[in-house]
């Protein structure tokens, strides 16, 4: 069986003999723009915006209307020629503007990263947040228990700060 497209992406393939080649040829070309260093502006919208500028992608929310009805979780970009759509594959990645950080699709549904701008999260709860101060070391003499107390208490303020452990 020969095929059409290729497998991953669905980018036209180009065949001996054909005519308008470079049709074919251009289609691809705007596929991979779409997707190669893939940035969304949101992934929350349902409904085509009404100005869109050549080149501004979205992943299509769940309840889309419109030219994106048919097209819920791909990855819909505005084009010279009109809304070009991408199925998403399994692990592709897209930074997306509206949240600051980029979304996964593991094969099912678009998932948050795990490594944001903010911290890093496991099971949608930051773990790790931004650097804090440094903790000062114990000094000095007389009242050795009340030093390690504060020096302790200063490492469990900035372990809670970072979201490393609980309060």
């Amino acid at each position: 069986m020969v095929m059409s497209e290729t497998a991953r992406w669905d980018l036209p393939l180009l065949f001996a003999g054909q005519a308008q080649k470079e049709v074919f040829h251009n289609e691809a070309l705007v596929r991979m723009d779409m997707l190669m260093h893939a940035r969304a502006e949101s992934a929350d919208l349902a409904e085509p915006p009404e100005m869109p500028d050549v080149g501004q992608c979205w992943i299509v929310a769940n309840g889309a209307v419109g030219a994106w009805s048919d097209h819920v979780q791909s990855l819909a970009c505005w084009t010279e020629g009109g809304w070009r759509f991408a199925a998403p594959g399994a692990g592709l990645s897209i930074e997306v503007t509206d949240r600051g950080h980029a979304l996964r699709y593991d094969g099912e549904a678009w998932r948050e990263t795990e490594v944001r701008t903010d911290g890093i999260y496991i099971d949608h709860k930051r773990i790790i947040g931004p650097r804090g101060g440094p903790i000062s070391e114990p000094i000095g003499g007389a009242v050795i228990d009340a030093e390690c107390r504060a020096a302790l208490g200063a490492i469990l303020s900035a372990l809670r700060a970072h979201g490393v452990v609980e309060s």
